[in-house]
């Protein structure tokens, strides 16, 4: 697996070749557009780090929220992208609203990563449910054959061998479910 990292987060000919790649494959699949704005978002009910049943619409109630969809605690722009908005934390509560981010990994790996990026805001794992959050927000995509030998590690990380991963996509969505940003 540490070699594989490596040539993911590497600056080298492979590295670019096999991302290249990869986004033609993407491109061409026409995965990944999301919802737009003012469409209302889906509602889930997902097991949080750990162990908790988290409900979209009851978090709701609370107060608008940030909503993330992250590959995974191997995904390094993933990693950065969440200890970023672990650092304006203060501000997102500030304003009412509270932020959840979704991978598919296990439950364990969510809270792994929950644990080592310090992160105070909700984390859920859609590992059992085949991705369907992320298909509900139309972000699902499966890992083509030739990048699946790349990340051949994360049957392990996501409990299945399905290959599916989310977009990385964030959403701000008010109290009346609708999709802001």
């Amino acid at each position: 697996m540490e070699l594989e990292v490596q040539a993911i987060n590497s600056n080298n000919s492979y590295a670019s070749a096999v991302f290249g790649k990869f986004l033609e494959d993407f491109r061409n699949k026409g995965v990944g557009k999301g919802l737009n704005i003012w469409n209302v978002s889906p509602d889930f009910t997902l097991e949080n780090a750990t162990g908790k049943w988290i409900t979209l619409s009851e978090e709701l109630i609370k107060g608008p929220i940030i909503f993330i969809f992250h590959r995974g605690e191997w995904c390094p722009f993933c990693n950065l992208q969440l200890k970023a908005y672990e650092r304006f934390m203060t501000d997102i509560k500030s304003a009412g609203a509270q932020l959840i981010t979704i991978s598919p990994q296990t439950p364990d790996n969510s809270l792994s990563l929950k644990e080592k990026q310090g992160l105070s805001y909700i984390v859920v794992s859609e590992s059992d449910r085949q991705n369907k959050v992320a298909e509900m927000y139309n972000l699902k995509y499966t890992l083509p054959d030739f990048m699946q030998g790349i990340l051949s590690m994360l049957p392990n990380i996501n409990g299945d061998d399905s290959f599916e991963l989310p977009v990385p996509a964030t959403y701000v969505i008010d109290q009346n479910n609708r999709i802001n940003a």
